[in-house]
């Protein structure tokens, strides 16, 4: 079974950082793509951050130059530096795991962990 275990969230006044973690563990294929989405009370789940096991790296608009995700291949983990937290910030993150190359929609994301919550205040 492939699994994902997020960590790193919590509470953090606005202007503060977070750094989120997750790894995974069975899923063989070299060629995946990780990803960072969050999800806020009454909204749909949202793309934070992308990245391909090329190394190509994606963010959305609101977190891009305050984001910074990293994959190391050999350590089966994703990372998530964020600075510069707004309140707008706050939701539970959630990492995902996908064959092939990054897909938009988080309805294509094959493998999920359970998420961890980040609250800004």
């Amino acid at each position: 079974d492939v699994q994902l275990v997020e960590s790193g969230g919590g509470s953090v006044q606005a202007g503060g950082s977070l750094r989120l973690s997750c790894t995974h563990s069975g899923y063989t294929s070299s060629r995946h793509c990780m990803a960072w989405f969050r999800q806020s009370p009454g909204k749909e789940r949202e793309v934070v951050a992308k990245s391909n096991s090329d190394g190509h790296t994606s963010y959305a608009d609101d977190v891009r130059g305050r984001a910074t995700i990293s994959q190391d291949n050999a350590r089966n983990s994703l990372t998530l530096q964020m600075n510069s937290l707004k309140p707008e910030d706050t939701a539970m993150y959630y990492c995902a795991l996908t064959g092939g190359y990054c897909p938009s929609r988080w309805t294509e994301y094959s493998f999920w962990g359970q998420g961890t919550q980040v609250t800004v205040s």
